[in-house]
């Protein structure tokens, strides 16, 4: 069964008002998140096939600092149209995956990855569905158990949560 693992981008600095959205960086408490959530992925055994990720410098930051906890090659794809898309974009690119994607996990931005998630998960921890719907922050991973046949077939409702972590339900 395929696993579609949801990981938003974490904390984004504001210093730079000329910046523009896309190019923000992580703030240094971002940074602390998306290791320890790469730490999380590794214990959890979250081996990623082809990692989909928001061509945003923050979303990319997020990955980069995350991957350096995990083991294994994956490949990644780091895509425009998955900044601030939407979450109906999110899921036709994903219904769009190869079967050969066993895990994917997929970096982007609020409201997208909330609104994907409640869209997806039809069942799961009702404690970690609770939360989810109150707020997916920072650095959140939801990960989700992909149904039937597998990519071609994510409809709304049809997937499983199996769990939703953040950075501070690990310390």
């Amino acid at each position: 069964m395929p696993t579609l693992c949801l990981f938003r981008h974490a904390k984004s600095a504001w210093d730079d008002p000329t910046l523009d959205d896309h190019d923000r960086p992580l703030q240094a408490r971002g940074e602390r998140a998306a290791v320890l959530m790469g730490q999380f992925m590794r214990q959890r055994d979250i081996r990623p096939d082809l990692v989909l990720c928001s061509s945003a410098r923050r979303a990319q930051d997020t990955w980069t600092l995350a991957a350096t906890r995990l083991s294994g090659g994956h490949a990644l794809s780091v895509e425009r149209e998955l900044y601030l898309g939407g979450d109906a974009a999110l899921l036709e690119r994903l219904r769009a995956l190869p079967r050969s994607a066993g895990t994917v996990v997929l970096v982007a931005h609020q409201p997208d990855m909330q609104d994907l998630a409640l869209l997806l998960a039809g069942d799961g921890p009702a404690d970690d569905l609770a939360r989810l719907r109150e707020k997916f922050p920072t650095a959140g991973l939801a990960v989700i158990d992909v149904p039937g046949r597998g990519w071609r077939d994510l409809a709304p409702g049809s997937a499983r949560l199996t769990l939703f972590a953040t950075p501070k339900s690990l310390v």
